[in-house]
């Protein structure tokens, strides 16, 4: 199966010399608008969003964005040395029959399966002569695991979700492809790096033997609101200069709707409020919390009332901030 180059630049509409605030900006802006929350177009605003993940991925790690710079477009062309998939070998290809797998319905495209998703070879899986039906001297021998990666919503940790995905598995020596349609049941609270497994979705066994298992390593989509640590979320609460020194009622993002929170007048950049149970599962029946952290915002333009305003606070107010309290 030929793999398609992705162009992440162009998808988050940055040049290739963007600084990773341009970019983390960039992909916030975005993901917002395409989050199938508030698009009107779920369809396409869930493909979009998972293709915004992809590329946030990728040019936001500094090690995986040096590896795809030395890609190019032109990585597959006659006369260039094939570049190295994530971790060394194709982790998409077994080593003693060398199968390829491609995934659909996962969240990642063939191009960030074969270079970036990082995929491993467990002791079970691809693993060793005469324990997983190769060179096993007729015995049965039970079939090699099949790892993947699968892109999880933090509304899909929350709810827990149940999806299709497409294994297919290409056998170099008759080029014949064969496709399975998988039903995967993500559980509430799943964690970032677990690994779902599919049994007997793995390599048939020799000799009638059990065939291997699917493993699906879990990686979170970065939610444009939120950060998480665990089971806590963490979302940047913007304030104004006069809604931190006067105080507010602020409507504030939660996974399940909106919640108002009371900003005390006086309140501080870096403060913390905390609203308790408003995280993720945490696998115990308990929830985390959510952290909403806060950051004073100061109007990039004033109009000349505005000005006039700011002028007049400033002549009047005693308050130096370089003075110790």
């Amino acid at each position: 199966m030929s793999v398609e180059f992705k162009d992440y630049y162009e998808i988050l509409g940055v040049p290739r010399n963007a600084s990773g605030g341009a970019i983390k900006k960039a992909f916030r802006k975005l993901a917002r608008q395409h989050h199938p929350d508030v698009a009107k177009d779920k369809k396409g605003a869930e493909e979009k969003f998972k293709e915004l993940n992809e590329a946030n991925e990728v040019l936001s790690d500094p090690e995986k964005r040096r590896k795809y710079d030395e890609l190019g477009a032109e990585w597959n062309q006659p006369g260039r040395q094939a570049p190295q998939p994530q971790g060394g070998p194709d982790p998409a290809q077994g080593p003693e029959d060398g199968s390829e797998f491609h995934f659909g319905g996962a969240g990642f495209s063939d191009f960030f399966e074969k270079f970036f998703s990082g995929r491993s070879r467990s002791s079970a899986g691809f693993g060793h002569p005469g324990e997983n039906g190769r060179d096993g001297g007729g015995f049965p021998q039970r079939g090699q695991d099949v790892e993947g990666d699968i892109l999880v919503t933090l509304d899909e940790v929350l709810h827990g979700a149940t999806r299709e995905i497409r294994l297919q598995r290409t056998d170099p020596r008759t080029g014949k492809s064969t496709t399975q349609t998988l039903r995967v049941k993500i559980p509430v609270g799943v964690r970032e790096g677990q690994r779902i497994r599919l049994t007997g979705n793995g390599l048939e066994g020799s000799a009638g033997a059990e065939a291997g298992h699917l493993y699906l390593r879990v990686t979170f989509a970065k939610h444009p609101e939120f950060r998480v640590r665990g089971a806590n979320l963490y979302h940047d609460l913007d304030l104004s200069p006069w809604e931190a020194a006067l105080g507010a009622t602020i409507q504030i993002p939660t996974l399940d709707g909106r919640a108002s929170l009371k900003v005390p007048p006086g309140t501080m950049a870096g403060r913390e409020f905390r609203l308790r149970g408003k995280g993720l599962p945490s696998g115990d029946g308990t929830h985390g919390d959510l952290h909403a952290v806060v950051h004073i915002q100061i109007p990039p333009q004033l109009t000349p009332e505005e000005k006039v305003l700011w002028e007049q606070l400033a002549a009047g107010s005693k308050f130096n901030p370089r003075e110790s309290a």
